[in-house]
């Protein structure tokens, strides 16, 4: 199974927020769309960076109340490890456990394109070892 078809189940909609806009604002995102990680992208929708949860109390640790008034720019994650959409499963598992993070920006010709958590790619994963117990259940009752 690789990106696409995850995408192609869940949507490519991505929650962003611009790079000058405030950590309060990116919380409040966070907190309406009840996701973990938002990508700070430009009007191109070039990624730029991803703010996580991780980054926010970063943040507040080192800034305190102050944090809520910086910009996304200055605590989001610049070095964004990306996928594509021919990414396979296996590989995004790879990478989310060796980097230690739980959303993939997914990038096609430089353009966000969607995004992966580690939450869709379980989901996935047990749908996909879960046939394969079927199947294995209906041979052996065939058999």
């Amino acid at each position: 199974m690789t990106v696409a078809r995850i995408l192609a189940e869940k949507g490519t909609t991505v929650a962003t927020v611009a790079p000058h806009r405030t950590i309060d604002e990116a919380i409040h995102l966070l907190a309406e769309k009840r996701i973990g990680a938002v990508v700070v992208s430009d009007d191109e929708r070039k990624v730029i960076g991803i703010l996580s949860e991780r980054d926010v109390m970063r943040a507040l640790a080192e800034a305190g109340a102050a944090a809520f008034d910086a910009p996304v720019s200055r605590y989001m994650t610049s070095k964004v490890t990306t996928c594509t959409r021919s990414t396979t499963i296996e590989e995004v598992m790879e990478v989310m456990t060796e980097g230690r993070f739980r959303h993939l920006p997914v990038v096609e010709d430089g353009q966000l394109a969607g995004v992966v958590s580690i939450g869709d790619v379980v989901k996935r994963r047990i749908a996909t070892v879960e046939a394969e117990h079927q199947a294995m259940r209906d041979y052996i009752t065939m058999a």
